[in-house]
Formats: structure tokens, C-alpha cells, sequence
């Protein structure tokens, strides 16, 4: 369950995930220098619309995609305030595939797989870049890219994962119909 993982937040602290049952939870894995960072803006609407309805997003800046989150946890978070003025927590800069994985991603994982890019500008790039590296990347549940997104129910249940590619608005949705 959900409730069983800790992370770091981006300050050093560590958060239980039990502290959040009862909430709808968006676990995001970002980086600064995306072609999808400005989602940033969205999910900052998103927190300011429903935090007091029961949201909590857990960012987790991850540098595993392109090398697209090269800074230090600090200046992740500073680039974040200045350009999108976000105020939902940062969790500290952490792995989300391989031997140094979050756990709490590869539990993630293994309850939502990849199950396809939405209709987007980047998606035939995307899948160009993984076909090539990889036969069967459409097969692995590893998350693809940056701005993978995990929700979880007030029951602490991974009910959906939007890939990068997803439509904000369905992201949203989903989190209004939780909530």
C-alpha cells in the first residue's frame, strides 16, 4: 500500500505517505529543462484549486531523462518559484527507474504500467527514441519520461497514470472526481 513508503522532501526531511491517508495524491516526477516543464503551471492551478479539498502532490524532480534536472534540490526549487510560482512541496531530486529507484516508484509501477503515449506533438518523437533503443519499451512498465503522473484515492489505491502526452484537463478530471 501507498501508505507504506517514505521519501525525502527537498529540504532533507523525511515525509511518511501515512500522514496523507485520507488525501488524493498526484506523484509527479519532473525536471526543469522539459519540453513538458510547463506543466508545472497546471499542476500549480491544480494544487491551488483542491489542496483544501484534500490534494497533495508529491514533486519529485528526477534527472534520469535527458539529464533535463541537473541542479542541485535548491535550485530545482528556486527555478520552480521564480518561473511558476509554485507553492506544493518538492520531494528531493531521486531516481524513478534502475538499481536506485524510489521504492515507493517501483511500487508505483507495478500497480499502473505504461500503457501508451496520448495524441501529442512529442509522441511520435517519443516513440521513435524508445523504439530505437528498445524492441519492447512499450512492454516495461519503467516510466518514459519526464512528467509521468501517479493518482492515488483517499483509500491510498494507484487509480490512474498519465504519461506525459496526457491532456492536463483529463489529469484534472480525474483528480475533481476523487476528490
Amino acid at each position: 500500500m501507498i501508505y507504506d513508503y517514505k521519501v525525502t522532501t527537498g529540504k532533507g526531511e523525511e515525509l511518511d505517505l501515512n500522514t496523507l491517508k485520507g488525501k488524493v495524491i498526484m506523484v509527479v516526477n519532473t525536471a526543469t529543462g522539459c519540453g513538458f516543464t510547463p506543466q508545472y503551471a497546471p499542476i500549480e492551478q491544480m494544487y491551488l484549486d483542491y489542496h483544501d479539498k484534500g490534494l497533495e502532490i508529491l514533486d519529485i524532480p528526477c534527472n534520469q531523462f535527458g539529464g533535463q534536472a541537473p541542479g542541485t534540490d535548491d535550485e530545482i526549487h528556486e527555478f520552480c518559484q521564480v518561473h511558476f510560482n509554485t507553492t506544493f512541496p518538492q520531494m528531493k531530486k531521486s531516481d524513478v527507474n534502475g538499481e536506485n529507484e524510489l521504492p515507493l516508484y517501483t511500487y508505483l509501477k507495478q500497480q499502473k504500467g505504461f500503457e501508451g503515449f496520448s495524441e501529442h506533438p512529442f509522441k511520435a518523437l517519443l516513440e521513435d527514441i524508445f523504439a530505437k533503443a528498445d524492441p519492447n519499451w512499450d512492454k516495461k512498465s519503467d516510466i518514459k519520461w519526464n512528467f509521468t503522473k501517479f493518482i492515488i484515492d483517499r483509500e491510498g489505491n494507484v487509480v490512474a497514470r498519465f504519461e506525459p502526452t496526457a491532456d492536463m484537463a483529463d489529469v484534472e478530471a480525474c483528480v475533481k472526481a476523487l476528490l
